[in-house]
């Protein structure tokens, strides 16, 4: 009796430590990816940092100095609201 009693106290702090807070993360992230819109600025996992100039379903183009990039929404690392948030995050 125990024994399970451990294994099922184990597997409740196993949900509450990792499961739990990974859904909730993606969840802030999924929805950070379908608010984004024309103009905002964001930086994806490979460090580009542009400007979004059109939404797709399932891409979006972004504006960096003079190139244009057509990147996966999942992509998108963060949305940059001040440019002082960049320097921050190094």
């Amino acid at each position: 009796m125990s024994f399970m009693f451990t294994m099922v106290l184990m597997m409740v702090i196993f949900y509450f430590l990792l499961i739990r807070p990974q859904t909730k993360r993606e969840k802030e992230r999924k929805k950070m990816v379908e608010a984004l819109k024309n103009g905002d600025s964001v930086v994806t996992r490979g460090g580009i940092v542009g400007s979004v100039q059109s939404v797709k379903s399932d891409t979006i183009t972004l504006r960096s100095l003079e190139s244009k990039f057509e990147v996966y929404k999942d992509s998108v690392e963060r949305v940059i609201t001040d440019r002082a948030d960049l320097k921050e995050n190094k």
